[in-house]
């Protein structure tokens, strides 16, 4: 059987499936946060997945942190799990392997839906960070622009927006404990727009910021050292993405910008139809003559675990 076009009968209906651990073609179940495994260098993927099991003292938040997850996509892919509380031996998965976003292979590019950015050389992504973006009202905006300027230790003045809603604001907040912008900051071309660090690392993988991007501390001092100013930064908002890895088509897809927003409130987002996702599927699978798994598209698209999975392998020949 080969690509097709698909029913109209989907996407909407069932539950959420319980968590599970999934195996990347190929891919050995080791951690591999921030590095870049054996995959061919036009590979649409970074990072492999992983799985830990919990300690009585864990949170999903500790957790995270470790390997480098944001909170959202932590309790995506690991539904029903208390984030407070998980207690001792639950196996978690860890969503520490990412298809690339539809986007130039250059630069940064930073995905809203899934909360991270990807940093290219050479055509190859290097490290992808997770990163905590803007919430409702301040929404961190699509588009292209680039990094116009870096500072260590910056100054943190409050736009007046930001003020009008904070009046005990200082005009300007220096560096040190207190300073949201943490240690290091690029500035975009976009003013008042920024890629910095945070005193509040719970933040990251949350749609809570006025705009900005924030990575946890121990991320953006790197990330500092690695961009030069002028480096492009291209801002898209995909949250289901396709990719050919290893002759298997991957689907990976997040909750939307409202989803992850209803989800870290309330544990349960509102369904959600990707209304161009049938005939993108299609038209990978068509590149390979590939059969495609319709339940699985239907069920990821529903679940939004944003893990990636099979959805597509070419037709056997006889």
């Amino acid at each position: 059987m080969t690509a097709t076009t698909p029913p109209r009968r989907h996407l909407l209906t069932g539950g959420l499936a319980a968590t599970a651990a999934v195996a990347l073609p190929g891919a050995a179940r080791a951690v591999l946060a921030g590095t870049v495994p054996a995959w061919p260098a036009d590979a649409p993927i970074i990072g492999t997945l992983g799985s830990y099991t919990t300690r009585e003292e864990d949170t999903l938040l500790d957790v995270a942190r470790r390997f480098g997850l944001g909170y959202t996509e932590m309790i995506a892919a690991n539904r029903g799990v208390d984030a407070w509380l998980p207690g001792a031996g639950v196996e978690l998965t860890l969503p520490t392997a990412h298809l690339l976003p539809d986007a130039d292979r250059e630069g940064i590019v930073l995905n809203l839906a899934d909360q991270r950015l990807y940093h290219f050389s050479g055509g190859v992504a290097r490290v992808s960070h997770a990163v905590g973006i803007g919430r409702q009202g301040w929404s961190t905006p699509t588009g292209r622009t680039e990094v116009v300027e870096k500072k260590r230790d910056p100054v943190w003045r409050p736009p007046d927006s930001i003020r009008e809603e904070q009046p005990d604001l200082p005009k300007a907040v220096p560096p040190g404990e207190n300073n949201p912008l943490g240690h290091y900051a690029l500035y975009l071309g976009w003013p008042t727009y920024l890629f910095h660090g945070t005193n509040m690392p719970w933040g990251i993988g949350r749609r809570i910021s006025h705009g900005c991007v924030r990575l946890y501390p121990e991320d953006i001092a790197g990330f500092f050292e690695r961009v030069e100013v002028g480096t492009p930064v291209q801002v898209v908002d995909q949250p289901a993405k396709l990719g050919w890895v290893g002759g298997t088509l991957l689907l990976e897809v997040h909750p939307s910008q409202r989803q992850a927003s209803q989800l870290t409130e309330t544990g349960s987002f509102e369904p959600a139809v990707i209304g161009d996702l049938p005939g993108r599927v299609v038209a990978k699978a068509r590149e390979r003559d590939a059969a495609i798994d319709w339940p699985a598209v239907d069920r990821l698209m529903r679940e939004r675990r944003g893990v990636p999975e099979p959805v597509a392998r070419p037709a056997e020949r006889s």
